[in-house]
């Protein structure tokens, strides 16, 4: 790691989104994202009422769109984040009005801006059920009315590839970026990888040329195997207007990615039939499950696969430098997949909590782990060799993952998975 990178996490939740932590808190966000090596993370979760008051009571402006929270004598940044979820019906000439469903993270410069865009989503809907609220917008509008509001607002399409929000996924109702956002299109800057794909995958897509693409973890809880999994790299700065000006000039550094097949929509299949398959033996089975015969849920590696628009990309390995728009990436699990690996039992259990703990005590951050610290540095702590031939071998990208599928994330595995 160089000494000017910033990790940022900007796509977070608060305990106020569904199926989230009830103890995600400013307190947890903060503790945990140092123990793991971020540097910047989004508030999440903006348009909820009890949420941006607590981030109005406890956060201080820097005057440049860096919010500060003080714990410890120490002050972490934040800046104004949130999801938008837009599910509408759009009249098409080729499909009537088919329904169209996008999911859209917001980076926002103040939280007075963030204030104007509530009072607008009060024309549309409430926003007080619910961390991530839906509105009937369609995504050009949405887009248009908030560019009204203030054009420093950064909208980027969040998780581009899963099945049922994701812009691209097979159930959004859109195949293309320009289309779902029509007029709109040249002021979207940035795409978000999303856990089932990584850049590669995005390289392939003629929509994605002149798009940056970034990562962010969408965590649920604030634990260091869901917060920062996914992160982006930025140069260093303490300015709101300097980090989207990176996005969108492409000069950010690069992400951090998990492998894609570790994602929960990476290969299509039913989960309740305990079936899944790569994009060949789909279109062999004519897309069909062979134990229920309903349609498969479609996954991403397939849905890349068939928006691929022919050799309009550059196959380009991960971790090497690139100009332009194909950065460098990491491809990553988080360290507690890598104990548990080891270990053989689960992430959360106390056995695999004791040696995560070891681990952050001799080496201060969890990126510090998985990136740098060396070989020798580890034998010279007593680390046991097998997990130093795991971290080092994560470090390379080289981990076997056992695909997830329909809401089911993928399994790492020790030998190489076969079909």
């Amino acid at each position: 790691m160089e000494k000017n990178w910033m990790f940022a996490d900007l796509h977070i939740h608060s305990r106020f989104s569904r199926v989230c932590s009830k103890n995600l808190n400013l307190d947890n966000l903060v503790k945990w994202a140092k123990i793991k090596g971020i540097h910047l993370l989004g508030t999440g979760d903006f348009s909820h009422p009890v949420w941006i008051q607590e981030l109005k009571d406890n956060l201080k402006f820097n005057g440049k769109g860096f919010y500060y929270f003080e714990t410890g004598g120490e002050k972490f940044p934040f800046i104004i984040t949130g999801e938008i979820s837009l599910i509408y019906t759009q009249p098409s000439k080729s499909d009537g009005g088919r329904g169209r469903r996008v999911h859209l993270v917001l980076l926002i410069p103040s939280i007075e801006v963030a204030e104007k865009i509530n009072s607008y989503l009060d024309t549309k809907g409430r926003r007080d059920y619910d961390g991530r609220p839906i509105f009937k917008i369609p995504c050009d509008e949405f887009v248009r009315e908030m560019r009204k509001i203030s054009e420093d607002i950064e909208i980027i399409p969040a998780h581009i590839w899963t099945p049922y929000f994701g812009v691209f996924g097979s159930k959004s109702g859109f195949d293309s970026l320009k289309k779902a956002f029509g007029k709109e299109f040249e002021n979207i800057h940035a795409i978000e990888t999303g856990i089932s794909s990584d850049p590669p995958m995005n390289w392939k897509i003629k929509d994605l040329e002149n798009k940056s693409i970034v990562s962010f973890s969408d965590a649920h809880s604030f634990w260091p195997y869901r917060l920062g999994r996914e992160a982006t790299i930025f140069k260093k700065c303490e300015s709101y207007l300097d980090l989207v000006k990176q996005l969108r000039e492409q000069s950010f550094i690069g992400t951090i990615e998990t492998d894609p097949a570790y994602g929960k929509y990476h290969w299509d299949g039913h989960a309740k039939c305990n079936f899944s398959c790569g994009p060949e033996k789909t279109k062999e089975l004519e897309g069909k499950c062979p134990v229920c015969g309903k349609n498969l849920i479609v996954g991403v590696e397939s849905r890349v696969e068939d928006l691929a628009e022919g050799e309009n990309y550059l196959e380009v390995s991960p971790n090497l430098r690139n100009a332009g728009r194909q950065k460098m990436f990491y491809t990553l699990l988080p360290l507690h997949e890598i104990i548990s690996l080891w270990v053989g039992v689960g992430m959360n259990s106390k056995k695999v909590w004791g040696i995560y703990n070891f681990l952050i005590e001799k080496f201060k951050t969890e990126f510090n782990i998985l990136l740098d610290v060396s070989e020798e540095e580890m034998v010279k702590e007593e680390v046991k060799e097998k997990l130093i031939e795991l971290i080092l071998k994560n470090r390379k990208g080289k981990i076997k993952v056992k695909p997830g599928y329909d809401g089911k994330y993928g399994v790492a595995l020790i030998e190489n998975f076969e079909e």
